[in-house]
């Protein structure tokens, strides 16, 4: 059964049109992969889920339900939540308290849900007291992660997770999210420049060529079509910081 699908979706940042039609559907459970070189419109796709570009228009169904609708702090009341490029930590505040406005909607067990994703990724215990600004890049990525973690998100959208990180960093990125995927059953869209770690880990992916999707199915389907390797070759247009 389907938890998230977006069906025709357009958005624009202003006359610039980055979307134009996009349909995706993610499963219960599953990680789907959303693949392409840059600004084809990847993260706009992200943040039209999230709530976060206003300017769109199709649909956007959660559990069944329209969302397309909704602000999008009510998007992640329902448990749609959003890692974004550069991590957006508060850097002023410690991993602690970091973590615990992740959780702010919880009102009674906060601490426990903090615990117990601290369980999936202890190496960030040892930092509990440490400024969110001091941290490495791949220790940033791993308190976004667990931030949006202790929110219970449903649906988790990963943003290049693996960006500017070192190879060791990348292993470790993408244990965590196979684990998350496994223990806590959430379904994941990944966006990614890694596209073969991508496909080893997604079910299934999309690829995007200037705001439209080209190419579709089961990882191992998209990862031996023949046209793959040319949706990474050129760029029309440098959207980059819109992507």
């Amino acid at each position: 059964m389907a938890i998230l699908e977006v069906e025709s979706l357009r958005a624009s940042y202003g006359d610039l049109r980055v979307l134009e039609g996009v349909s995706i559907m993610v499963e219960a459970g599953e990680t789907v992969a959303i693949l392409g070189r840059n600004a084809v419109g990847k993260t706009t796709l992200l943040r039209a889920v999230s709530g976060v570009v206003v300017e769109s228009t199709g649909q956007v169904l959660f559990d069944g339900q329209r969302i397309d609708v909704l602000p999008a702090h009510e998007r992640v009341e329902l448990g749609v939540i959003q890692v974004p490029q550069g991590r957006g930590l508060f850097s002023s505040m410690t991993v602690r308290e970091n973590l615990m406005l992740g959780g702010y909607r919880r009102t009674r067990d906060r601490a426990a849900r903090v615990d117990q994703v601290l369980g999936l990724l202890p190496e960030l215990v040892p930092l509990l007291s440490k400024g969110a600004g001091e941290l490495s890049g791949g220790q940033q990525q791993l308190l976004a992660m667990a931030r949006a973690l202790v929110s219970e998100p449903r649906v988790l959208l990963l943003d290049e997770p693996s960006l500017g990180l070192a190879p060791v960093l990348i292993d470790r990125m993408y244990d965590v999210i196979d684990v998350i995927r496994h223990e806590m059953g959430l379904s994941v869209v990944l966006v990614e420049q890694e596209v073969d770690r991508a496909l080893e880990l997604a079910n299934r992916a999309y690829v995007l060529d200037e705001g439209r999707v080209t190419i579709e199915g089961d990882s191992s389907v998209v990862s031996a079509h023949p046209a793959l390797s040319q949706a990474f070759v050129g760029s029309a247009v440098d959207k980059s910081d819109i992507d």
